[in-house]
């Protein structure tokens, strides 16, 4: 009977350290310290707001909009730039306006390459990103595309960045980005 108990036991703290990670050490810290545990509170986000929403050290968590796509304030380069994430897009693709904002000469983008787009086909450049990141999720060393103007009226957050994630998931309205 202890034996069982004791399993029992094990067993349960071992799925509430599964599932909630780093909760004992947050304690352990803040007891050990003298102070009472961090309160946990939960923030909404205004429509309009940048979405996203970080869930510790790994993991970023966008809001579909009213139109029910995932758009999020993301980082390239080290500047802020609003971009939609598009699984069907096989790599982040920029226009010219918004590839100089982030310091790339159009002096030194080749448009040889053909691609097709939902808007038709188009000319393309070929780039790497220095870095792109969602609050703690980054990427280094990121290929893209880059569109003229017409062909491309924002910045899409495709497959070259989502495919070096651990995981992306939709669940309850949100994407799931995790490194």
């Amino acid at each position: 009977m202890f034996l069982r108990s004791l399993v029992l036991v094990v067993g349960s703290v071992a799925a509430a350290a599964a599932f909630v990670p780093g909760l004992a050490t947050r304690y352990l810290e803040s007891t050990a310290a003298g102070t009472p545990p961090a309160k946990i509170e939960k923030a909404s986000v205004s429509a309009g707001q940048d979405a996203a929403r970080y869930t510790g050290n790994r993991s970023a968590v966008i809001a579909a909009d009213a139109a029910g796509h995932f758009t999020g304030l993301f980082s390239i380069n080290g500047r802020k730039e609003e971009g939609l994430v598009d699984t069907g897009a096989s790599m982040v693709a920029l226009n010219v306006s918004t590839a100089q904002r982030l310091g790339i000469d159009k002096a030194d983008l080749d448009f040889r390459y053909a691609v097709d787009t939902a808007n038709g086909k188009a000319r393309a450049a070929y780039i790497r990103l220095d870095r792109v990141e969602i609050g703690p999720v980054h990427m280094e060393k990121v290929g893209a595309m880059v569109l003229e103007d017409k062909a491309l009226s924002g910045t899409l957050i495709g497959m070259s960045f989502l495919k070096g994630l651990s995981s992306y998931k939709v669940e309850d309205g949100k994407l799931h980005l995790t490194r």
